[in-house]
Formats: C-alpha cells, structure tokens, sequence
C-alpha cells in the first residue's frame, strides 16, 4: 500500500515502520515541507497514496469543499508509540476499504470508517 505523511504525522518511528511492513511511505516532511493541505491531498489522489495526518482540516476539505477524495486516515491523540500498531491492525481489518478510498478517523478506543469511492481496486 502507499502513503503520505502529513508533517504532523510523519514521525520517522511511523515512517520507518511502516516502511519496514513493506508499504511505499512518502512524508511531508523535506521536499513536501511547504505544500498546502490542498497540495498533499492532490498528491495523494494522484499517487492512489493514503494520507495520515492528525489534522481534521482534509475531512473539510473533501466533504465541504469538494476537493478530490483521496483515502485520508486522521490519527486523534493516539501516542507516535501506538500509531504504527494502530495502522497495522487497520490495514489487516480494512484493507479493502482504504484501497476503494474512505475517511477514517481512528482514536485509542475507536474506528470510524465513511467510503468515499476514492477509486477501483487495481486488478493487478
């Protein structure tokens, strides 16, 4: 699977790790440092990338203002130790869901799941 690190979730514990699992990581941080939340989200659209970020800002932007709706997964208090383990178990639960594209906010005790038809499944 592919991600985007928004900034303020592109720890290198979460990068690494994620990277580790055998998933292609881009991070906001570096070479993206600059790029608006409009930026990331067109980029993660046109990559077919995840994007993790711990900013609710992306939910307004897809469902408000009608901005292409890539696969967003937002991180609420969940602590950068816990957050590897928290994708993991999302990845192995709902696998199918971020790749067909949804909004996901995900907290220490819950996980809320709205499809956005981000995109079809690759056959390949």
């Amino acid at each position: 699977m592919k991600f985007l690190l928004d900034a303020c979730a592109a720890s290198r514990t979460l990068r690494d790790g994620l990277r580790g699992l055998g998933h292609d990581v881009r991070s906001a941080r570096g070479e993206l440092a600059r790029a608006s939340d409009e930026a990331l989200l067109a980029l993660a659209y046109e990559e077919r990338r995840v994007l993790v970020t711990e900013d609710k800002d992306f939910g307004e932007l897809v469902f408000l203002r009608r901005l292409p709706d890539p696969c967003v997964v937002r991180l609420v208090e969940l602590r950068v130790v816990d957050q590897l383990d928290a994708l993991r178990g999302l990845i192995e639960r709902h696998g199918h869901a971020l790749r067909v594209g949804a909004m996901v906010v995900m907290t220490r005790r819950r996980v809320r799941i709205r499809t956005t038809g981000f995109g079809e499944e690759d056959d390949g």
